[in-house]
């Protein structure tokens, strides 16, 4: 299901895709509002579930309390947060590891639990290159 075009839906889906912090709605609705000074929260908060629901952007839980987003939903990848900073980096993995990794993952928690595992979701925690200096 795919929502009608806005100005407001074009806008945060550009800031969003702008950017590779991997933002909350907070952020998201500062930046959006130096181009839409009029657009509420709310109006932010319910375009960015419709686009995560759709599948159009990522919405990330990574245990800090606030879901961050991610307008790069073209190439598969996982996240690292930094303990430190809080800082949200992309690790991308070349094709074939990725497919290997997930296939292990998958096949790994089916046969641990029985279960049918339909999709899963890896985040890693530690700390960030910059922290670490």
């Amino acid at each position: 299901m795919s929502t009608k075009y806005s100005r407001q839906r074009e806008t945060l889906l550009k800031v969003l895709c702008s950017t590779d912090c991997h933002p909350d709605a907070d952020w998201i609705y500062t930046e959006v509002r130096k181009e839409l000074p009029n657009i509420s929260l709310g109006t932010v908060y319910r375009n960015l579930s419709n686009m995560s629901r759709e599948g159009t952007i990522l919405k990330l839980s990574m245990g800090d309390g606030k879901d961050h987003f991610d307008g790069n939903t073209t190439l598969i990848h996982h996240h690292m947060m930094c303990r430190r900073c809080g800082s949200i980096i992309d690790i991308f993995t070349p094709d074939k590891d990725e497919k290997e990794f997930s296939e292990y993952v998958s096949s790994y928690a089916q046969t641990h639990t029985s279960a049918i595992i339909q999709e899963h979701s890896v985040m890693f925690y530690g700390i960030c290159s910059d922290c670490n200096k």
